[in-house]
């Protein structure tokens, strides 16, 4: 009877903790909402690069496709670089009363919007101008990244609970993609209308400038940031160059980044040269910046869907839905019908918001893992995110490069009506063989990953027994 009694007691006490840790560290639609809202600046901005900027360095700047590929891959490469430094010194730095990550987001942004909007600016010269773009997408690269560490990173310190840092990713990468179709929809209007007016693209930067100071206000004033709610008091930081070891000795960690870097970087080629196949290669140059707009509002709404649906069957089996652009790519290239545009534009919509929720739903789960196995050590998450962004960038700048090059090769000629076959055969092949090549192998890889919805629970109820 006694015993009987002291089990019954334990288990009131036990479910007392578990439902105040989880009324702790459970977010409010409000907190959500402005850390979402903080991050849109940044795709607002990378989105209308994305989109538009090889165009307008090769009708606008008027500069070779050769040097606009110099461009866009040693600027993707410096975002890149910038990555591991941003973490060994974020990582290196102190709590204050700002938090740890914060101050490094107040500091960045004003700088950020102002490389930004020199990026559009088209200087009197001609002969330098391809040093004049390339030292700024170059310094607009690296100062997003000096954002986007501390930023991803935050996630970890807004709540332990795995279904709270999974909303608020779905709640950010919801607000990521309206911010990229924001970013698109905004400069493809303001510069559709006249495409070879370079005052146009610089209307189109001031109001991203003012994007930028907006974003930065809600997140300062919205977001409250723990000082490393994992963490024993006993515990220490480990040594980056330590850390960074083993990050690249974890298993799941190597599996994921694998796979996501080969279909990050078919999106990105579907970006970069959508707008080219349109012009050029589809006859579809008056309706790009509605299809545009159709790939991204699909990917918006469908991202709440996917959420649900990577919590009701896992998050590896949510990842099939990348797949769905692969036959859609492959219709548009060889039946470039305007209805069927529209209807491909749709499906893609929703793969492209399955391939930007899922890394980063699945991201934590990784970090978690790791302090399973590593449960006296702290300071690891901007690492494991540095890291990330690191890998995917050197990927997509150099599927970039290949593909400003390839348009070189086959003889691209700036401002032209019509182009070659031969460039027109090469944009079909970079918008539908080549990226379904890179998803397949993509999910390939992901076919491996080890970390299940059973093995997530097994985590969480181990990392709250040690905290």
């Amino acid at each position: 009877m006694t015993f009987a009694v002291f089990i019954v007691c334990t288990l009131f006490f036990s479910s007392t903790v578990l439902f105040l840790l989880a009324q702790e560290y459970r977010l409010s639609v409000c907190r959500k909402l402005c850390y979402a809202i903080g991050g849109a600046p940044n795709q607002v901005a990378g989105s209308a690069a994305a989109f538009f900027l090889q165009i307008y360095l090769l009708d606008i700047a008027h500069i070779t496709p050769f040097q606009a590929s110099l461009v866009l891959f040693i600027g993707k490469a410096s975002g890149a670089v910038t990555d591991p430094v941003a973490g060994f010194f974020i990582s290196k730095s102190k709590w204050t009363k700002m938090g740890r990550l914060m101050p490094w987001m107040l500091a960045c942004t004003p700088f950020t919007a102002v490389s930004y909007l020199l990026m559009w600016y088209l200087p009197p010269f001609v002969s330098g101008r391809v040093v004049w773009y390339l030292i700024f997408y170059c310094l607009f690269q690296a100062l997003t990244t000096l954002f986007q560490v501390p930023y991803t990173a935050l996630t970890m310190f807004l709540s332990t609970d795995q279904k709270e840092r999974d909303s608020a990713t779905a709640y950010r990468m919801t607000m990521e993609v309206l911010g990229t179709l924001i970013g698109a929809a905004l400069q493809g209007q303001i510069v559709a209308s006249a495409h070879h007016s370079h005052n146009f693209y610089m209307i189109a930067a001031g109001v991203i400038f003012g994007v930028y100071l907006l974003g930065l206000t809600i997140l300062f004033f919205g977001v409250k940031e723990k000082d490393d709610p994992y963490a024993l008091n006993s515990d220490r930081a480990i040594p980056f160059c330590k850390g960074l070891k083993l990050t690249m000795k974890h298993g799941p960690y190597l599996k994921l980044t694998a796979s996501f870097l080969l279909i990050s970087t078919a999106v990105q080629l579907e970006q970069s040269n959508f707008v080219l196949f349109c012009t050029h290669a589809a006859d579809l140059r008056n309706h790009f910046q509605y299809l545009v707009v159709t790939i991204l509002v699909s990917s918006a709404v469908s991202i709440p869907f996917w959420q649900k649906f990577l919590q009701r069957f896992g998050k590896k089996c949510a990842a099939c839905g990348i797949s769905w652009m692969i036959p859609f790519a492959v219709m548009l290239v060889t039946i470039p019908n305007p209805i069927l545009a529209y209807f491909v534009a749709f499906v893609s919509g929703l793969s492209i918001a399955a391939s930007l929720l899922l890394p980063w739903s699945m991201l934590p789960d990784v970090v978690d893992n790791f302090r399973l196995q590593n449960p006296h050590g702290k300071g690891q998450e901007t690492i494991f995110y540095s890291s990330y962004v690191f890998f995917t960038k050197i990927s997509a700048g150099i599927g970039l490069g290949i593909s400003a090059a390839s348009l070189e090769f086959t003889g691209y000629k700036p401002g032209l009506c019509r182009q070659s076959n031969d460039v027109i055969l090469t944009l079909k092949i970079l918008i539908g063989a080549v990226p379904a090549v890179l998803i397949l192998g993509g999910l390939f890889i992901l076919l491996f990953y080890p970390i299940t919805e059973e093995s997530r629970r097994e985590t969480k109820l181990a990392l709250e027994v040690l905290r």
